[in-house]
């Protein structure tokens, strides 16, 4: 690891946050070596029609970075015996999505290994509109079927690792079902409240308080709002809003076994599925970079969203423990930060 020291560090942000143009973009980076907040930034508007800077006590979205809420959610649910890693999907879905074969369970779902199709293509134009339901009409998981309907199998489930949000959705289903209890009110009190992230929420993108960032897309010659892109409230595939100062709270609380028990976090952070090429696995509902042991990552991007945040806890006689969250207001805002940061900070594999 090359940058040791807390200039160093201070210096890197600099750097890259004035290579970001806040006419372009805007965002937010915090971060913490080894017990100690060594840099935070913001940049640009919180939004744009009025111009008032961003602050780092402002909240962004997660895109898919709020993944791993969802997956401690139902993981959760493990814990307490509700749900079981093999539970199968179809013992929850009865006549609902009758094309999900009867062998795909829930750690399917959570290491993207189903081999079910997504609903959503990843690789469309940033600006496309991606759903064909009304976006102001998906708030509960319920309100998903029409769009889980395109979740057919592909191939068996257990092959390698493929990426997918409606899997993230289907597994919201399933805690909702399961538990009893609405899906974002699970994740509050079996993740945000444990972790004691009071800034973290989902919102409604058509009623953000005034200390949430807007989300921007660039269309022809226009920056527009994303609200009519996205869901009017985050599902289980992504979209919770969140302050770089909860991040640092939500890592520490997970490994501390604060969300979820000791042995469900090491299952949660022990590689379960991994690409052909090792460039990245997953265990479940985490990002783990094998080039990189030990780093835990949650990385989202959508339409006007970027978002990254990573952890590495300390090791004994090892570098200190370093977190890093950087969030953006476009899907590009983000990726200048953390390629300055990421490898110098020992986050990421060369």
């Amino acid at each position: 690891m090359a940058v040791v020291t807390a200039a160093e560090v201070t210096g890197l942000v600099e750097r890259a946050v004035d290579e970001d143009d806040p006419r372009e973009a805007a965002g937010v980076v915090r971060v913490r070596l080894g017990g100690v907040v060594v840099a935070e930034r913001a940049w640009g508007a919180v939004d744009r029609r009025w111009g008032r800077p961003l602050t780092a006590d402002d909240r962004l979205a997660m895109a898919s970075g709020s993944k791993g809420f969802t997956a401690l959610a139902v993981l959760s649910l493990v814990a307490d015996g509700t749900l079981d890693l093999g539970t199968a999907a179809r013992d929850l879905l009865g006549d609902d999505l009758p094309a999900i074969p009867d062998d795909v369970t829930v750690e399917h779902l959570l290491t993207h290994t189903s081999g079910l199709a997504d609903v959503i293509d990843d690789d469309a134009d940033e600006d496309a509109y991606l759903l064909d339901v009304p976006v102001h009409a998906l708030v509960s998981p319920e309100d998903y079927l029409p769009v889980l309907v395109g979740c057919v199998p592909q191939r068996p489930p257990g092959g390698p690792p493929e990426y997918r949000n409606a899997t993230y959705v289907l597994l919201s289903l399933l805690a909702q079902r399961a538990s009893g209890v609405p899906f974002h009110d699970l994740v509050r009190a079996r993740v945000l409240g444990p972790a004691g992230m009071a800034r973290t929420d989902f919102l409604r993108s058509d009623e953000l308080p005034a200390d949430a960032a807007i989300g921007y897309v660039r269309v022809g010659d226009v920056w527009r709002s994303h609200v009519l892109h996205l869901p009017v409230i985050a599902g289980g595939d992504g979209g919770a809003y969140t302050t770089v100062a909860d991040m640092e709270r939500f890592w520490d609380a997970l490994l501390a076994g604060r969300i979820v028990p000791s042995t469900l976090v090491t299952e949660a952070t022990t590689p379960h599925a991994a690409s052909a090429d090792g460039a990245y696995a997953y265990g479940l509902g985490l990002g783990l970079p094998p080039r990189v042991p030990g780093v835990i990552l949650l990385v989202g991007e959508d339409t006007g969203v970027s978002f990254w945040s990573a952890h590495r806890p300390d090791v004994p006689g090892g570098p200190p423990e370093v977190t890093v969250t950087v969030a953006g207001t476009t899907a590009g805002a983000a990726w200048p930060v953390v390629q300055a940061l990421a490898g110098p900070l020992g986050l990421a594999g060369g």
